[in-house]
């Protein structure tokens, strides 16, 4: 046995299930919207306290903070960063998350874990609380095992990693940057910006490189008037263009993730709401609607060409309908990739291929966008691996997307544990290689 291999084995056996089932249980019980993660920021803080690893709560503001442990290795030494997002995809409450997000809530929308046998369900259990949880319990066991690091080990968990807006009635009020990556941005500016980063995230792979998004307005006029004149005056209904203005869309966005496919990357777009017209005024006809997408990108495109090429789509229509439509970018956040090359990379896929005991093949046709994005825009080359999403939900019920996000298998918790702290072990020993 290898020096490096009984090392691992050293850190894991420190692991095991109890420890696993309260690390996530613990995060998924305290409610982490995005906008509000202070108070989970915190007990991950005192969490890492408690195991005697030096910890920093990164307040960003009253209501959002960064949590972030250190365990110190040789001061030469090149320094690795393990990191996860906090925040939630929905909020957990009913009446921000209703109708939205189902008809009703149900038991794994809300930030309450349960546990069934080896699978824990509750809001974010699986995305994100699930892989921070593992980091939480991969760095304690680093800690307890006593083995000297040849260099640092940060684990940070950062606000505001979900694709989000403000939440209205969350966070501080007034804020409206409290996601899109403001803590990972934030994580770096201020003092941890490492050599290399692991980003745990969903997907039983290893991924060097992933899309960016570009979200944008649609603006489609029409005019103010009133159904008992409809027929008496000049008459443009903003919301039956709208219909068409999606409808040209939706299938636009499929020749699109075609058109731009590159590495393993698939960039997808998606209408994702109509906002438009005086709902206490069903008699009257809107002077404007407004229909939002998220449209995915790859590093050979710009915000700026994802906004011609909706206009060059929309252009035939605005001929038939003769009307011009205003299309704006609103958000975007570019889309990143490290050399496959790069020794994180490298040691990650070889930790993954110990532990699932194959080789690694890339999986394609990614749309998935994440803080890895934020890492590797402040130039920290970056690998992302994470859990495969459970098969079966408890009782056997289906998984839809929401309970995939929503629910975690200990056991690939366990996995991922030995991945990480095989990948750091790695990315050292290619470096002294």
């Amino acid at each position: 046995m290898t020096v490096c291999e009984q090392q691992v084995d050293a850190v894991m056996a420190h692991v095991d299930r109890d420890l696993l089932v309260d690390a996530v249980c613990g995060l998924v019980d305290i409610p982490s919207p995005t906008g509000a993660e202070r108070p989970a920021a915190s007990w991950l803080v005192d969490h890492l306290a408690a195991a005697g690893v030096d910890s920093t709560l990164q307040v960003i503001d009253d209501e959002q903070a960064n949590a972030v442990g250190v365990l110190p290795g040789a001061p030469d030494g090149e320094t690795v960063l393990l990191y996860a997002p906090l925040d939630t995809y929905t909020t957990g409450i009913e009446a921000l998350d209703i109708p939205d997000a189902g008809p009703r809530m149900r038991e794994d929308m809300l930030p309450h874990a349960t546990v069934y046998d080896d699978v824990v369900v509750g809001l974010a259990a699986g995305n994100p609380k699930g892989h921070a949880a593992s980091i939480l319990v991969a760095i304690e066991a680093m800690k307890r095992s006593g083995i000297e690091m040849p260099g640092d080990v940060v684990a940070a968990f950062g606000a505001g990693g979900m694709p989000s807006f403000a939440v209205d009635g969350v966070g501080v009020r007034g804020r409206t940057n409290t996601g899109h990556g403001v803590g990972a941005n934030f994580l770096l500016e201020r003092g941890f910006t490492t050599d290399h980063a692991i980003i745990a995230k969903p997907g039983w792979t290893v991924s060097h490189e992933e899309v960016g998004l570009t979200w944008v307005d649609i603006e489609i006029s029409g005019q103010h008037s009133y159904v008992g004149s409809r027929h008496r005056m000049p008459y443009r209904n903003a919301p039956r263009d709208a219909a068409r203005v999606i409808e040209v869309l939706e299938t636009w966005c499929e020749a699109y993730a075609e058109r731009h496919e590159t590495g393993t990357m698939r960039p997808q777009g998606v209408v994702s709401s109509v906002h438009g017209g005086f709902e206490r005024l069903a008699a009257s006809t809107s002077a404007s609607v407004r229909v939002r997408m998220d449209i995915r990108t790859t590093p050979e495109q710009t915000a700026q060409s994802v906004v011609r090429e909706v206009r060059n789509a929309l252009a035939p229509l605005e001929t038939e309908l003769g009307t011009r439509f205003h299309v704006r970018q609103v958000a975007s956040v570019p889309a990143s990739r490290t050399d496959p090359d790069a020794p994180i990379v490298r040691a990650t896929i070889a930790a993954w291929e110990a532990v699932a005991g194959e080789r690694h093949e890339p999986v394609l046709a990614n749309s998935g966008a994440t803080d890895a994005n934020i890492l590797r825009m402040r130039g920290v080359p970056t690998a992302r691996v994470g859990m495969p999403k459970i098969q079966q939900g408890p009782g056997g019920r289906p998984v839809d997307f929401t309970l995939g996000m929503n629910a975690v298998d200990v056991g690939e918790m366990r996995r991922l544990v030995e991945v990480l702290v095989r990948a750091v072990r790695g990315v050292w020993e290619s470096r002294q290689e």
